[in-house]
């Protein structure tokens, strides 16, 4: 009876399939998500925010997730504001109307 050979592995092969950056992002990942469920778990106490006329009890976690939620938004408007006026600021000036030109009479001045 014979018994039949491994095939072998072609490294080549093997060399083509490896993706560092897959596994880079997949540690990125689980990093992310360990991270997350951390800082759930130490920021669950529920605490008093206090607004003019009233008070709210939240949970911590919840006044931190919101503040960076206004924050981010913020800074985007800002910056979209900024983007407008810079791209403004540097069109190209209006051409002037000929009226500016007459000068008392129904003739443009200026070279023929």
């Amino acid at each position: 009876m014979r018994i039949p050979r491994r095939r072998r592995i072609d490294t080549g092969e093997l060399h083509d399939r490896w993706q560092p950056w897959l596994w880079l992002r997949l540690i990125a990942l689980v990093l992310l998500a360990a991270y997350a469920i951390g800082f759930i778990l130490e920021n669950g106490k529920r605490i008093n925010v206090h607004f003019v006329f009233a008070t709210a009890g939240v949970s911590l976690v919840w006044l931190i997730l919101l503040a960076l939620a206004v924050g981010l938004l913020g800074g985007i408007l800002v910056a979209q504001l900024d983007r407008r006026r810079r791209r403004r600021s540097h069109k190209a000036p209006e051409p002037r109307d000929a009226v500016g030109d007459l000068v008392g009479r129904d003739e443009a001045e200026g070279e023929p």
